[in-house]
């Protein structure tokens, strides 16, 4: 067994990993256990009561963050030429549609997030298998294939978050960054549980969340009391 550091245990001494806190108190210990010397964010991992070999119970959405993700995130916006300058406008980091699906193809996925039009999905289509287990391939239900090109780079900028949930049922998401006050992380955290909760897949049977857990980068998992969350 791996030897406690003298740190991980002061961090520990802060936490009961038995107890449930509220959602207010979690955010608070989530950011007094960051024990990074970078800016570590704050993540939120959220068990589902769903069957996912279940295609019909797969929980998938967006969420706009109140106080944004607290990070620089880089958008591709690969659309046609009439799309260009809309793209642009809203502060796309990369604009063009051919140029960039051969850079794809040749390795290059440095981005946070991809938007696309319906016209040009036979194209991004393609790049599926590179985009996919990046998770950056772009999708209807989560806003990234749409006309409405500048409204969708303009939320991904703003702190508009994707979740889905993994093979075991969880969701996992970003909520901040462990300098922001633990009240905005609590907003934010709320803001992508309220989202899930609105989510429930109707054939989902029993208790829908299961557990919450906040935790910091480097930190331990502060579990959240299910009880508190109106």
């Amino acid at each position: 067994m791996a030897k406690l550091t003298k740190k991980r245990k002061e961090v520990l001494k802060k936490v009961d990993l038995n107890k449930l806190y509220s959602l207010e108190e979690a955010a608070k210990l989530a950011k007094e256990t960051n024990t990074a010397k970078f800016d570590a964010t704050i993540d939120i991992a959220i068990r589902l009561g769903i069957d996912p070999k279940k295609s019909n119970q797969l929980v998938r959405g967006t969420a706009m963050l109140p106080h944004g993700t607290g990070k620089s995130v880089r958008v591709l916006a690969l659309v046609p030429p009439d799309k260009e300058e809309e793209a642009k406008k809203a502060g796309a980091d990369y604009v063009g549609l051919d140029e960039y699906i051969e850079k794809i193809k040749n390795g290059w996925t440095d981005v946070d997030v991809i938007i696309t039009t319906p016209s040009a999905m036979g194209k991004v289509g393609a790049l599926g298998k590179i985009l996919g287990p990046r998770g950056l391939m772009p999708n209807p239900k989560t806003g990234t294939v749409t006309m409405e090109v500048g409204k969708a780079v303009q939320e991904a900028k703003a702190g508009k978050v994707e979740f889905k949930t993994d093979k075991t049922g969880i969701i996992h998401s970003v909520a901040g960054k462990a300098s922001f006050d633990p009240q905005k992380i609590a907003e934010n955290a709320n803001e992508i549980i309220q989202t899930v909760l609105k989510l429930k897949p109707a054939t989902a049977k029993g208790t829908y969340i299961k557990s919450i857990t906040l935790s910091s980068t480097m930190g331990p998992g502060i579990k959240v009391d299910t009880k508190s969350i109106n």
